[in-house]
């Protein structure tokens, strides 16, 4: 059977633990890493700062996301088969979506584990997608050194 797993990711180490995972727990598995640029943030940073001249590390969230997912490919070993892809929109919507829209087989996802009023105004992509999801869903809990 050729299993497709599906792992979102957005540059952070629960996202790159997700990765990990995915790699030892579905060796036979083809892998897409998956960047959901949320329009948000740009229109945020840019509100938030007027004056915004996008000289950070990445001038946009694009930017941002395609620069993530070629350092992962990078780390993905050379005799796996892995996909990349950069969509737009809710992170959560957009994942689930991606995953019933394409015929996965299942998500492998990061949490911040992030809990109490944090959890409640950030929200939860994991929780969302598990919720959501119509394949199963694995979440890897990030390191508390992040």
């Amino acid at each position: 059977m050729d299993n497709h797993v599906l792992v979102p990711v957005d540059g952070s180490r629960p996202a790159r633990s997700a990765l990990e995972y995915a790699l030892e727990q579905f060796p036979d598995a083809r892998l897409t890493l998956l960047y959901v640029v949320d329009p948000m943030i740009d229109y945020s940073r840019r509100q938030s700062f007027p004056g915004y001249t996008a000289d950070d590390e990445h001038g946009t969230e694009r930017q941002k996301g395609e620069a993530v997912l070629e350092s992962l490919r990078e780390t993905v070993p050379d005799d796996r088969t892995v996909e990349t892809a950069l969509e737009v929109g809710r992170p959560a919507r957009v994942i689930v979506g991606y995953a019933d829209d394409r015929g996965f087989d299942g998500i492998v996802l990061g949490s911040h584990g992030r809990a109490g009023s944090a959890r409640y105004l950030l929200g939860s992509v994991a929780e969302q997608v598990v919720r959501r999801a119509g394949v199963p869903v694995t979440v890897v809990r990030g390191s508390n050194t992040e």
